[in-house]
């Protein structure tokens, strides 16, 4: 996290309120105690799930310092030099962040596969630009997320970078407006000029008014939009307000008794010692926890303003705590990348013996950037005594940060197919017409007949190594369906209430197939429009992100809360389907919910699971429909556009065993809890999976367009075996 300068000590004469500046031996503790908990942290130290919480007290240092120098100066001059604040802030900051991220986007193209070197290349851009948090909050980018086949953005941390520097931005010109309002007051009141700087009275109301609005955006949008209350400056201004106010009423704390502020220095470490150890990634932040941290470091640095060496202003400020925090930016910067990229460099997981020793390398590369990039261009009397020559350094440091990494994209191959062209999936199946007299026998037949067609060519797509030219769709292109599967609004997302009217075909048809679930119900989408349209039925599309059909308590890992909008969501569907039942439901949910990095209340496959499967399909059947159950696609184990882009030449490497893509007992459960509810159940691994091996490219048709969602084509090229399936669910009684 980017440290504020601190300056020499003075007093304001002439009845202005003091605001201390000499150095503070205990914040530079404190700088340590933040950066220990958040590289804790993200090395999955045992016993520091909340370490997170020390980026929130970096804001409350930050806001402390910055508002401290700005009221210094403008209760001086009447005026802040805006130049000198933002030359010493780009001297300081962005050659540092500049060589971290030139390093992290060069490592990035070496080390990641093409498809995701891409991505944190234009993270890296964003980064130097100071404006990642935003792209971080576009993506929808969850900061807890633990994913298994994906490691995250070797940039993630930079947000905070980016909401420091967009704190700089705009505090020192509210300081300057501030100022021009007293003096535009002052002068309504033919007051004289020499008052115009007595009272901190309105930067106090200022930050304040600033503070308030801030949490409570923070605390509104954490439940309903938790990245962008998490990255965004807007929601986190006011806990630097919080540091900024410390300063504003410094006078206040300095009238402490040393035994008082010794006690309140020990109580707010202890909260934010707490924050560190209690606070998990589940709990939802920032909102009112964030209010824990950020109290806790503004009573520590409240505390200091009175006794700076005494209580636990004494610990903070012992020669290894200063040490600690005077590299915390630099370790802040190198930390993440480090634990990063060390898995791939040695070829596995880190156990937690080998996450310390990464850490600590990540320290001692913090102690060369500061020995040999940090201080010498912050102290270098050529560049301190010249704004021009500040900016212009922080502007060519960010200049070269973003020409590396456009640069370094020229250099990251094109992921194309080198394989010879191989044919695309073709699958016929014959169409028994409902009420045709047809026993079950003959729709069997034709389901059996689909299978095996389709069973072909995944056998012969088993031990394919190089990624054929002819791939369908292209892996830069595979991404681009990721958001196909919302259909226009037909699949809700996590933060849409209420469902459209979603329907396709022939919508005036008295047959009406209805496809719900969730985005494992929509990935389906294509191939059932495709009937759809050639047997003249009514597809009515229902389905929604995250949120099974079943009736369970869901826990949301992107709100991080309970998923209170899906309960509300299920009842509402069930009560449309309950009113105009249709002839045929088709139900179909990602299996994947309770799994690492998704935590969701429940299990798939549990008892709960399978109980609550049983009650759907009875309460559809008991409502007059026929219930198809489509079983789940396998686990490809890998984000597989990704993965295959590293592995152009052997495309088994990202083909996923059959014993450890599919959950066989699983299956079988979910199968004999559909039958025995009236329903019809179809195990479909047989149109993914060979004997021993699930390809992830069938034919020239790309499997999967991300981690586990089938891709269009794919869907749409086994219309004919789920049109079968759907035939035989009919033909029951």
């Amino acid at each position: 996290m980017a440290p504020a300068d601190g300056v020499s000590s003075t007093r304001e004469r002439e009845g202005r309120v003091s605001v201390q500046s000499a150095f503070r031996p205990d914040i530079e503790g404190l700088r340590a105690v933040a950066v220990v908990a958040v590289v804790a942290f993200h090395a999955s130290i045992p016993g520091m799930g909340g370490g997170y919480v020390g980026v929130d007290v970096f804001f409350v240092i930050s806001g402390f310092l910055i508002t401290g120098l700005l009221w210094r100066e403008v209760s001086t001059t009447g005026s802040v030099r805006l130049r000198a604040f933002y030359g010493a802030r780009a001297r300081r900051l962005l050659p540092a962040s500049a060589t971290v991220g030139v390093i992290t986007m060069a490592a990035s193209a070496v080390l990641l596969p093409p498809l995701q070197a891409t991505s944190v290349l234009y993270d890296g851009i964003f980064s130097a630009l100071y404006v990642s948090n935003y792209r971080f909050v576009q993506d929808g980018v969850n900061y807890f997320a633990a994913d298994d086949y994906l490691s995250p953005s070797p940039f993630l941390h930079y947000w905070s970078l980016g909401v420091e520097e967009q704190f700089y931005f705009v505090w020192a010109p509210l300081f300057l407006g501030t100022a021009w309002l007293v003096r535009l007051m002052l002068r309504a009141r033919r007051e004289p000029t020499r008052h115009r700087v007595s009272t901190q009275r309105p930067y106090v109301v200022t930050l304040a008014l600033v503070a308030a609005v801030s949490f409570g955006i923070s605390i509104a949008l954490t439940n309903v939009a938790p990245a962008a209350a998490f990255y965004s400056l807007p929601t986190r201004a006011w806990q630097l307000a919080t540091g900024g106010l410390v300063a504003l009423t410094i006078v206040r704390w300095q009238r402490l008794s040393a035994k008082g502020a010794a006690a309140m220095g020990w109580a707010g470490l202890t909260l934010t010692l707490l924050a560190c150890t209690l606070f998990s990634p589940t709990t939802p932040f920032p909102g009112t926890a964030a209010l824990l941290p950020t109290l806790g470091a503004a009573l520590v640095i409240g505390a200091g303003c009175a006794a700076p060496s005494q209580g636990c202003g004494r610990l903070l400020g012992l020669p290894s705590m200063r040490a600690v925090g005077r590299i915390s930016y630099s370790w802040y910067l190198w930390h993440w990348p480090v634990l990063i990229f060390a898995p791939l460099i040695v070829g596995h997981p880190l156990g937690l013996g080998a996450r310390v020793a990464a850490a600590l390398i990540s320290a001692g590369l913090a102690w060369l950037t500061l020995r040999f990039i940090e201080n010498p261009l912050r102290f270098n009397p050529d560049i301190r005594d010249s704004p021009m020559r500040s900016l212009a350094l922080g502007g060519v440091a960010t200049a070269i940060a973003v020409c590396a990494g456009l640069a370094l994209m020229k250099t990251v191959p094109a992921p194309l197919g080198r394989g010879a062209p191989a044919p695309p999936l073709i699958i016929k199946a014959a169409h028994i017409p409902a009420g045709s007299g047809s026993g079950t026998d003959a729709y069997e037949s034709v389901v059996s007949e689909a299978f095996s067609q389709v069973q072909d060519a995944v056998a012969a797509s088993a031990g394919l190594e190089a990624v054929p030219s002819s791939l369908e769709p292209p892996l830069v292109n595979a991404a681009a369906e990721d958001k196909s599967v919302y259909l226009n609004g037909c699949m809700r997302t996590f933060f849409q209430t209420g469902h459209p009217e979603c329907a396709s075909g022939d919508t005036s048809s008295t047959t009406t197939v209805a496809l719900i679930g969730d985005s494992h119900a929509a990935m389906w989408y294509p191939a059932l429009q495709r009937l759809a349209e050639e047997r003249r039925w009514r597809l009515e599309t229902l389905a929604r992100a995250g949120c099974p059909i079943l009736d369970l308590p869901v826990y949301s890992p992107v709100l991080r809360r309970e998923y209170t909008e899906c309960h509300q969501w299920r009842d509402d569907i069930i009560a449309r389907l309950r009113g105009d039942a249709p002839r045929l439901v088709v139900l179909s949910n990602w299996r994947g919910y309770g799994s690492s990095g998704w935590e969701s209340g429940f299990v798939s496959y549990d008892s709960a699971w399978l109980d609550s499967l049983t009650r759907t399909v009875q309460r559809l059947r008991d409502n007059g429909s026929q219930v198809l159950v489509l079983g789940p696609i396998p686990d490809p184990q890998s984000v597989v556009p990704i993965c295959l882009s590293g592995h152009l030449d052997d495309a088994t490497a990202c083909a996923p065993s059959r014993l450890t893509a599919v959950n066989a007992s699983g299956i079988s459960a979910e199968a004999a809890a559909t039958n025995a509810a009236g329903g019809q159940y179809a195990d479909l691994t047989n149109l993914f999976c060979a004997s021993e091996r699930c390809p992830v490219i069938v034919g020239n048709t790309l499997v999967y367009f991300d981690r586990n969602h089938m891709s269009l084509e794919y869907s749409r090229a086994l219309a004919p075996v789920i049109g079968a399936l759907i035939d035989l669910a009919l033909a029951h009684k």
